[in-house]
């Protein structure tokens, strides 16, 4: 995986947090209060993640780097937009759709760097 597929990965997270917000939370350009603490949250985890290189999509990662309730936020809103984003980024969603059918089982820890 190469810095793209991380920076497309974080733009993926915006555009679906966007679409949720603008739907539930009557946003129009920016996103509301909480759906900034979700964002700022998931770009944290994905600028923390252990996969690095290897990192899969969150649907197909095999560990759970969010707290629960952050976990669930981000379900609801994948849920929401991912079938939206087709409609309003369909390029988007195809080359999110590659990455998570061509990461399938490639996710591997990379080994700890010994003291």
């Amino acid at each position: 995986m190469s810095k793209d597929r991380l920076d497309r990965e974080r733009h993926t997270i915006r555009v679906m947090i966007a679409i949720f917000c603008r739907a539930h939370h009557g946003s129009d350009n920016a996103l509301c209060a909480e759906c900034q603490q979700l964002h700022d949250y998931a770009m944290q985890r994905i600028d923390k993640c252990p996969y690095r290189e290897d990192k899969p999509t969150c649907a197909k990662c095999p560990t759970h780097c969010y707290r629960q309730e952050m976990r669930e936020s981000i379900r609801r809103v994948m849920r929401y937009a991912g079938p939206r984003m087709l409609f309003s980024h369909p390029i988007l969603t195809l080359r999110h759709y590659v990455d998570e059918t061509a990461r399938r089982g490639s996710a591997r820890l990379p080994p700890r760097n010994a003291p």
